[in-house]
């Protein structure tokens, strides 16, 4: 008999079966609102610098200011949004309103204004520090939703898995069509068009997010307990799985050092930096590798399946630089796997970490899913962050020099952080996966009790 079936039996709540039509919902409001994610993530720092003309410091200290506002901003917003209820439900009531205030501000944060130079600096900072304000507002309700449409854990999986499938498809649209859709809009200027682009890809996601907001439905209801703002961060104090979680979760900064150094990877040691384009592609085709998980997790413990997914990448790695850089079809084909394996970790962090909400509740009485959200949304933006930084200090150790020839060893260097680098965060990973204790037996006990207290 497989492991994830050989579970005790439980008293628990009735399962609902969730329609595809709801799955594909859910799945198109994350990709509309990544859209905006992938726009603002891939091309406001070039809108800053080249548009704007605000300089690369300047540039570094909004994002700066505006990770430090978002360690106190994201938790007090979640722990608000804890709190309340509305007839749409406990989370449902932001997706309404979020998708034109999300379309509205990227729109706004790429105005091409000619405010000099002050002025600009200070537009810019307003517009991106409020565009990651109103971006929590939709991005933890969202994710916070998977805990309160299902509790049954397949069908928990499978929204998270397609929640996943949902950023990197979003993400995925302004990295292909950004550049072509601006060059054809200013006739063959990329700034003149600019703009236009920017209007039409965040229009492009807005039907998306609406009808995610009309056709998903909130099924758990929370203890009938009111909850103060304060007892929302409290409760989570003491979920010791919920952190590991974060702490897997915070490891992406591993791989997103790798994507940013990717573009002079491909312009140094291959050659060619129009494959930028092709890793694009990878990066979509990699969703593949979500397909597989609901079926995987139907047999086998959630944390297993991540443990062997990681034992599997630190072995290619180690093969991928064993074989170098010299056949650009091998390098590829490397990539495309590692990407796969990457891809493929995300739905199980998430399902995992939307387990831990019943572990607080029976702890506590006290559910605190916006809150244990906004700890995924703050850990990954805050391991972009470090990432941004650290590649510039990779860049400086490793003797980088713009626009000229690269020497052996700086070649040698970029080839060790794309290839070898991500193991590193692979057995962090399975190091904390080791001590993890939390698994599907645990948690349908822990359901099972809570729905033992609701009935009586």
């Amino acid at each position: 008999m497989s492991e994830a079936t050989n579970h005790t039996k439980q008293t628990l709540p009735p399962k609902e079966q969730i329609s595809n039509k709801e799955v594909f919902s859910y799945f198109g409001y994350g990709m509309g609102q990544c859209i905006s994610f992938g726009l603002v993530g891939t091309f406001i720092l070039y809108f800053y610098t080249d548009i704007l003309g605000i300089s690369a410091l300047a540039a570094s200290t909004i994002f700066l200011v505006a990770r430090t506002f978002d360690a106190v901003n994201d938790p007090f917003m979640a722990s608000i949004m804890d709190t309340l209820r509305s007839k749409h439900g406990k989370f449902r009531q932001y997706l309404l309103y979020s998708p034109l205030l999300i379309t509205l501000i990227t729109i706004l944060a790429f105005a091409p204004l000619d405010l000099g130079p002050t002025a600009s600096i200070l537009f810019a900072g307003t517009t991106y520090i409020l565009w990651g304000m109103i971006y929590t507002v939709s991005d933890v309700p969202f994710w916070s939703m998977s805990a309160v449409m299902s509790q049954d854990p397949q069908q928990r999986t499978k929204l998270v898995t397609f929640a996943n499938l949902g950023v990197f498809v979003g993400i995925g649209i302004p990295t292909l069509l950004f550049t072509p859709l601006a060059e054809f809009l200013g006739g063959g200027n990329m700034d003149d068009g600019f703009f236009y682009a920017v209007v039409i890809l965040s229009l492009l996601g807005l039907p998306f997010m609406i009808n995610g907001f009309r056709k998903t439905k909130e099924r758990v209801e929370p203890p009938k307990v009111k909850v103060r703002i304060r007892d929302a961060i409290k409760v989570i104090k003491g979920n010791k799985p919920m952190f590991m979680i974060l702490a897997t979760f915070f490891c992406n900064i591993f791989v997103n050092i790798t994507l940013a150094l990717n573009i002079y990877f491909f312009t140094y040691n291959l050659e060619n930096a129009s494959l930028m384009a092709v890793f694009g592609i990878i990066s979509l085709v990699s969703c593949v590798g979500f397909f597989f998980i609901p079926m995987l997790t139907k047999h086998f413990y959630k944390k297993h399946i991540l443990m062997t997914i990681l034992v599997i990448d630190i072995v290619v790695r180690i093969g991928f630089f064993m074989s170098g850089y010299s056949n650009t079809m091998v390098v590829l084909g490397f990539l495309t796997v590692t990407m796969v394996l990457y891809t493929a970790t995300g739905p199980l962090i998430s399902t995992m970490l939307a387990e831990t909400i019943e572990f607080t509740e029976l702890r506590t009485g006290q559910r605190s899913e916006a809150v244990t959200f906004s700890g995924q949304t703050f850990t990954g933006k805050l391991s972009v962050a470090i990432a941004g930084g650290a590649t510039g200090v990779i860049l400086t150790v490793i003797n980088y020099v713009p626009n000229q020839a690269q020497s052996p060893v700086t070649l040698q260097g970029l080839f060790f952080v794309i290839a070898l680098l991500p193991a590193l965060g692979s057995l962090i990973r399975l190091i904390i996966m080791y001590f993890y204790k939390f698994t599907e037996d645990e948690y349908k006990e822990v359901v099972a009790q809570i729905h033992a207290k609701k009935e009586s």
